[in-house]
């Protein structure tokens, strides 16, 4: 059997093909989680609040035992009355009613999170097609379905046998006592029915979650000539190789352009070009090239450094040849070395003698022959 077949889904699910499909609904949702969760609060709610419910209801009961004359001579009033006792008994189990829609809601996002898929709610035409709904009810997936559903029922069965079995006699004797105390009793064995109920319904819930985790990998999975062509169309689209690009260009230049504020000059065309150089006068290194760029980059390059008061000095050669021969964070060519001396010195002394009312002579730096470059970067002595 070739390996590109379907059959032969073996390799596990991309990160673009799980998120697709979390896009379209698939994702681990177990269908035991809410019950169990459900269980588990109204046994707690019985254990805290089980007297109070039990008691109201009892009392509600011994009201409806109760009729005055009045009820007696009309009859007619019983509807009323009736009425109102239900939605007196409504009132009373409302709020266990609503923790338990709230815990119902909350639960199901436990495995797998909140989804809004909208294509769920689109008609699938494909479902009306006899031969699917047949494969959907005798496939493996309904085998599974099947057995889960036997193995809850005989653990529920179990668990609600043996806790009959163990209350037996005071079930037998709830008909031969008073009210309260039968209310008390009944109140009593529920609360241990649903204590047993919700750690089975717990257990069925802990094998169901990673059963739902398997079942949707397995189904996820994909062949190794689905997964070379996912990796040849996301890596060998333009747009996303475009994309990538950009974005590394947008974090390199931000990075680049937070330096600017911290050199010691730029160097300018003074239009086309622009590097800003570093100098650590106590080092014994040679400047160091920290951001360069061209047109619009240059011009940013040069609003930063105006920004920061980082002096601009206008060296047409001696920018080009910084640009084409200097890569970034790297120290310059040793050819340029006292061109740029005279730059750094000339910056220097102006900051030494800013307001001193000395006057510091502009340097002409010249630039050896092999270091001149026009603005599409050919050597001009070529």
């Amino acid at each position: 059997m070739s390996e590109e077949s379907g059959a032969d889904k073996t390799e596990e699910p991309t990160a673009q093909r799980i998120k697709k499909a979390r896009d379209d609904g698939q994702i681990a949702r177990s269908q035991e989680i809410a019950p169990a969760a459900m269980m588990v609060i109204a046994t707690l709610f019985f254990t805290m609040m089980g007297q109070y419910l039990f008691n109201s209801m009892g009392n509600l009961f011994k009201k409806q035992l109760q009729f005055d004359r009045l009820v007696v001579d009309k009859a007619e009033l019983l509807p009323a009355i009736f009425g109102s006792s239900i939605v007196d008994g409504f009132l009373i189990i409302l709020p266990l009613m609503a923790i338990l829609y709230v815990i119902a809601i909350l639960s199901t996002t436990l495995a797998g999170g909140f989804i809004f898929a909208p294509s769920l709610a689109m008609p699938k035409f494909n479902k009306l097609n006899p031969m699917t709904g047949l494969a959907r009810m005798f496939g493996p997936q309904a085998a599974i379905n099947l057995g889960k559903a036997l193995v809850k029922f005989v653990l529920v069965g179990a668990i609600l046998l043996i806790s009959v079995m163990n209350n037996l006699q005071d079930l037998t004797q709830i008909s031969q006592m008073d009210l309260s105390p039968a209310i008390k009793v009944a109140g009593t064995i529920i609360v241990d029915s649903c204590f047993w109920l919700s750690l089975g319904l717990v257990l069925v819930a802990l094998v169901d979650v990673p059963l739902q985790r398997h079942q949707l990998n397995k189904k996820l999975k994909m062949t190794k000539q689905e997964v070379r062509d996912e990796m040849k169309n996301s890596e060998g689209n333009p747009e996303v190789k475009g994309q990538i690009r950009r974005r590394q260009h947008e974090i390199l230049n931000n990075k680049m352009m937070s330096k600017v504020k911290d050199a010691d000059v730029v160097i300018t065309n003074p239009t086309h070009f622009a590097v800003a150089l570093s100098y650590d006068p106590t080092g014994d290194g040679a400047p160091m090239l920290v951001a360069k760029g061209e047109d619009g980059l240059a011009a940013r390059i040069r609003e930063e450094a105006k920004e920061h008061g980082v002096y601009l000095f206008e060296a047409p050669l001696l920018a080009r040849a910084l640009y084409f021969t200097t890569k970034l964070d790297h120290p310059i060519p040793e050819a340029l070395y006292h061109a740029v001396a005279q730059v750094i010195a000339y910056v220097f002394s102006l900051n030494q003698s800013y307001g001193r009312g000395h006057d510091v002579i502009k340097p002409d730096p010249s630039i050896p022959d092999e270091m001149k470059f026009d603005a599409n970067g050919k050597a001009m002595n070529a």
